[in-house]
């Protein structure tokens, strides 16, 4: 099985939008973060509708992603337009739980990961069905105040690995599981 990889930005107060599911937080960053290689390792994408809207208001282009992508959506959503090549997206919407759709993402990677790019909340829905194994955040030096929340679920992680890229602190972690509340 491939891992199950929620990979994102965040703000130092634990928030990956603010309330009116804007990035201009993180598009302000002085420096542009640098090809760690993980989209080479990605074999296919989850999202969520709101993250899905958003890439496609701000597509400066083209859709970037050449592996299957899948919107967790109850609306109708618009595609991208083909790219250059003419070759449409491949974006494939979907109702219902994660664990509906688990084993054909997972059979989609091949021996890459699986990314859950955005949404929280759909990155706990992940949790919720123990798939989710990593997470990698790159928390920026700035703080919201409220907004949408990185998880928002009760989680024991273990710190695999820690570094940063300017201005940016890379944490790697280990999905234990559910916290476990002693006492």
């Amino acid at each position: 099985m491939p891992r199950t990889v929620y990979y994102t930005a965040t703000t130092l107060d634990g928030f990956i939008a603010d309330p009116e599911d804007s990035l201009e937080w993180l598009l302000r960053q002085t420096e542009e973060p640098p090809d760690d290689g993980f989209i080479d390792g990605v074999g296919a994408i989850v999202m969520g509708a709101t993250t899905y809207e958003w890439l496609l208001r701000n597509l400066d282009g083209p859709w970037p992603y050449s592996v299957p992508a899948w919107v967790m959506t109850h609306r109708k959503l618009p595609l991208p337009e083909a790219g250059e090549d003419g070759k449409k997206p491949d974006i494939r919407f979907a109702k219902g739980s994660v664990s509906d759709r688990y084993f054909e993402m997972c059979t989609a990677t091949g021996d890459r990961d699986l990314w859950v790019m955005g949404g929280g909340d759909l990155a706990g829905q992940f949790a919720d069905e123990g798939f989710l194994d990593e997470i990698i955040t790159w928390t920026a030096p700035v703080v919201l105040g409220k907004g949408r929340p990185l998880l928002p679920r009760r989680l024991d992680l273990e710190l695999i690995e820690v570094g940063h890229s300017d201005p940016f602190v890379i944490a790697r972690h280990r999905v234990v599981g559910p916290l476990r509340e002693d006492g």
